[in-house]
C-alpha cells in the first residue's frame, strides 16, 4: 500500500467512533473498542485513571500505525486512546483498520493492540470502589507494573498534594 491513511489521537475527551469513511478498495474494516471492565484483580472499580506522556505516546502510536500499514498492507489505521478518568463501561481505546482482505485486518488489529500495550507510555491506575480504596501500582502493559513513587505514596497517606 503506497499511501495508507494513519490517524492517531491521545485525548482527555470521550471517544467517539469517527465518521464512516468508505474506501471502495477496502474489502474489510475491523473496529475495536477497549472498554473499562467493572473489576480489576477481583475487586470492583469505579473506573481507571489513565496517564500518558502525550507527545511520546502519540509518536509511538504513529510508529505502530505506520508499521502496521506496511506489515499488513492496510489502507488506513485509526488509533484513539483516552487519558484521564474513564468510567466503567466507557471506551478507553478505539482502533480501526481497513484492508483489502479480512484476514489482514483481523491480524493487524490484534497486533496493534498488543504493540500499544507493550510500547506506548500510557499508564493506568484503577479507582477501586469503597472507603480507602487506593491502587498501589500503575500498569505500563503486561508484566510491567510500576510502583507509585515513594514521595507520591507518602503525600497520598498524608492527604497532601502539589496543590496544597
Amino acid at each position: 500500500m503506497a499511501n495508507p491513511v494513519c490517524e492517531v489521537l491521545v485525548t482527555d475527551a470521550r471517544l467517539n467512533v469517527p465518521e464512516n469513511r468508505v474506501d471502495a478498495a477496502a474489502g474489510a474494516r475491523v473496529d475495536f473498542q477497549g472498554i473499562v471492565r467493572g473489576s480489576e484483580d477481583g475487586r470492583e472499580i469505579e473506573g481507571i485513571d489513565y496517564e500518558a506522556h502525550r507527545e511520546m505516546a502519540e509518536h509511538q502510536l504513529k510508529q505502530i500505525a505506520n508499521q502496521a500499514a506496511i506489515q499488513f498492507g492496510l489502507r488506513s489505521v485509526i488509533i484513539h486512546h483516552r487519558i484521564g478518568f474513564v468510567g466503567v463501561g466507557e471506551p478507553s481505546l478505539f482502533m480501526q483498520v481497513c484492508s483489502g482482505h479480512r484476514e489482514a485486518a483481523f491480524q493487524a488489529g490484534r497486533w496493534i493492540v498488543d504493540e500499544l500495550k507493550e510500547k506506548v507510555p500510557i499508564w493506568k491506575r484503577p479507582r477501586f470502589k469503597g472507603k480507602n480504596a487506593v491502587a498501589g501500582v500503575v500498569d505500563a502493559g503486561p508484566g510491567s507494573p510500576i510502583p507509585l513513587q515513594k514521595t507520591q505514596r507518602k503525600q497520598d497517606e498524608l492527604g497532601e498534594s502539589d496543590y496544597s
